[in-house]
């Protein structure tokens, strides 16, 4: 199967993006993520088309995106935390070489400061990430062909979890 060389999947803050880019480093290979995608495609932050459109506008930009960069792209790709609610997106992740960076709600607080720039946590944060990794777990855990817990590692011990988990040699 062509496409990515590995897919991140995982909660906003559980480092898909600084741990992908070191991934594609170490694998001698290009790093994408389909959030800078939408966002270079449409011109405007995540959060403006979560406000101007509302959040199915958003997931149905967000669909054509990952199917696009699963097409296109042969590195590390990210997928941006909500990916996974969609049946297709999560179809087209079958059979890829998928990993679920995890993480505890403390774990969340600490990296994200579970901030207002986080448009579905603008209200209770840490009860919103709670539901939402709720909703979400099982979903992440269904594409994954392997899971790496990231509480307490630093990005570099991540990598190396994930390229032992998934089997992968340095370049």
């Amino acid at each position: 199967m062509s496409g990515p060389l590995v897919v991140l999947v995982g909660p906003m803050g559980a480092g898909k993006s600084t741990v992908g880019g070191l991934l594609a480093e170490r694998l001698g290979v290009a790093y994408r993520d389909t959030d800078d995608d939408i966002v270079a495609a449409q011109g405007r932050t995540i959060s403006e088309i979560f406000v101007d459109e509302g959040e199915p506008a958003f997931r149905a930009i967000e669909k054509e995106a990952v199917r696009r960069a699963l097409t296109e792209h042969d590195g590390v790709l990210a997928l941006g935390g909500g990916a996974v609610l969609d049946a297709d997106t999560r179809a087209l992740l079958a059979g890829r070489r998928v990993a679920y960076l995890s993480m505890d709600v403390e774990e969340a607080v600490k990296r994200t400061g579970l901030n207002a720039a986080r448009p579905l946590l603008a209200v209770n944060p840490r009860k919103q990430w709670r539901a939402l990794m709720e909703a979400r777990r099982h979903l992440y855990e269904e594409v994954a062909t392997v899971v790496v817990a990231t509480d307490g590692r630093t990005p570099e011990e991540v990598t190396q979890a994930a390229l032992d988990a998934l089997e992968l040699k340095d370049a």
